[in-house]
């Protein structure tokens, strides 16, 4: 009997988008099952590909701006604007991006987010009433101090002279906001982790390695960090331990704290634009996957809470993987696969579509 399949996988980081791995996924699972009824649905937590994803949900109109990237090179990133409601779907990694730049040649203290406020003025400027903005892979850690200098903040020292510099926020006495604070009316920050801003588990100790932070360097990140909060606590509510806040860089506390935003997950984010729980009900199986299937996949991810989400409405979910990590307990999928099973890791990456269509086929005819 032919079937009703939602595909819908997050991306294959490095490799493969969300959307290449969801026809890849088709593509394979037709050449056994061409009865059947495929939905695909693309899905994304907030990281690299966001705004692809949420753009075609929304049949949004592409738009771009010349701006800068994280360390102030010229750049003209995408965006996307749905003019019927006057959303702006902004994707931070498209304008600050740590795939941008060349590795290892930028540190982080000389990165910030002020290309990405150039690029929310212009979306303001463009007729934006509305944006939401996923915040993944970004390659900055200002806490969004950029962003709000090129929406018109201040960030004074005790004697008056203006702070330019992330790393001397440890200085700051005095923070003065533009004469508009929020650039939207509604904003919404969609993040793919719930970290907050400081302490063990903030946005430098725990992602500030990845884009440049030495050890050394992790006592004048923080402090500046604690130096914008305390000044930020004289002028309005301390935003620093909320959930995301520390995603992308403190990305998640700048647009909370300067730009009045609202903070979801991402997949919560994508599971209402998507109209998610309503397709999952009306499927009889449904296909997921990412380049790595791990704990962290189950502990909270886009594709473990798709997952979660197929269980409590009683439909089987299978994750396709570059590579699967066993579960500890039971597992959240009624199973999983991966390339490496099928071929050497070089060459799952070489050529992640062909596998991924071979690995949906195999599927396919074990559920036929």
């Amino acid at each position: 009997m032919s079937q009703r399949v939602l595909i819908a996988p997050d991306k294959f980081k490095g490799t493969l988008s969300a959307t290449a791995a969801a026809n890849a996924i088709a593509r394979g699972w037709r050449s056994v099952r061409p009865d059947d009824t495929l939905e695909l649905v693309p899905m994304s937590d907030g990281g690299d590909g966001f705004g692809e994803v949420l753009s075609k949900l929304h049949a949004s109109r592409e738009r771009s701006v010349k701006t800068f990237d994280a360390a102030r090179q010229p750049c003209e990133p995408v965006w996307w604007f749905e003019p019927e409601t006057s959303t702006a779907i902004i994707e931070s990694a498209k304008c600050i991006g740590l795939a941008m730049l060349s590795p290892g040649k930028f540190h982080p203290f000389h990165l910030d987010t002020f290309g990405l406020g150039t690029l929310i003025h212009g979306a303001v400027k463009s007729g934006a009433k509305r944006c939401i903005i996923g915040v993944g892979g970004s390659a900055t850690n200002d806490a969004g101090m950029g962003l709000a200098r090129a929406l018109g903040w201040k960030f004074l020292s005790k004697d008056g002279g203006e702070i330019g510099s992330w790393p001397l926020l440890h200085k700051v006495a005095t923070v003065v906001p533009p004469a508009k604070r929020k650039p939207f009316a509604q904003m919404i920050v969609a993040t793919d982790v719930a970290n907050p801003l400081l302490g063990p588990k903030g946005c430098s100790r725990v992602y500030g390695p990845q884009k440049g932070l030495r050890p050394e360097d992790m006592e004048t990140a923080e402090a500046a960090l604690k130096g914008l909060v305390a000044a930020m606590k004289k002028i309005g509510p301390d935003y620093s331990k909320e959930p995301g806040a520390g995603a992308a860089g403190g990305l998640g506390y700048a647009l909370m704290a300067f730009c009045g935003a609202k903070r979801v997950s991402g997949f919560e984010v994508f599971a209402k634009e998507s109209d998610l729980k309503k397709k999952i009900a009306a499927a009889d199986l449904v296909l997921t996957g990412e380049g790595s299937i791990d704990d962290q996949t189950r502990m909270g991810k886009g594709v473990g809470e798709l997952a979660l989400l197929c269980t409590k409405l009683n439909r089987p979910v299978y994750g396709l993987a570059g590579v699967v990590q066993p579960a500890k307990k039971k597992d959240i999928f009624t199973g999983t696969d991966e390339l490496v099973r099928l071929t050497t890791p070089e060459e799952a990456k070489a050529h992640p579509a062909e596998w991924l269509g071979k690995l949906a086929a195999q599927l396919a005819g074990k559920i036929g």
